[in-house]
């Protein structure tokens, strides 16, 4: 939430809770089922992409005292997939134009595990890490 408050150049969300504010990262089954997957992912897809990506580097920086960076790339061979980059490894995310969690609680558990295996990769390999 503080990376999403920290985008409020205006203070147009000053008024809403953390819940408002994390609504756009819920997709439920019927909202997915009606979304188009034909094209370019919508430009709120690429934002909740890169703020949950850019929360989890956060998260994982100020657990080990590593500096970190998200990356995200498109495949040139379909705008359905994009090679999404981690401390730790990479993940391929299928389905971008439907990226989001089902409930509040499985988007805290995603973001926790992905910080989870970071750190216990740095922790793993420390001098890796810190080259």
């Amino acid at each position: 939430m503080r990376l999403i408050r920290a985008q409020d150049y205006y203070g147009s969300w000053e008024c809403k809770s953390g819940a408002e504010l994390l609504a756009d990262f819920i997709v439920t089954r019927k909202q997915r089922r009606a979304m188009r997957v034909i094209g370019d992912p919508e430009p709120d897809v690429l934002w909740r992409l890169d703020m949950f990506y850019t929360a989890v580097g956060l998260a994982i920086e100020e657990r080990s005292g590593l500096m970190t960076s998200p990356m995200t790339k498109m495949k040139p061979v379909g705008a359905s997939d994009a090679w999404c980059s981690r401390a730790g490894g990479w993940s391929l995310c299928r389905d971008i134009h439907r990226f989001g969690f089902e409930t509040f609680r499985k988007l805290a558990e995603a973001g926790t595990k992905l910080v989870d295996d970071a750190t216990a990769a740095i922790e793993a390999y420390p001098d890796v890490a810190r080259a």
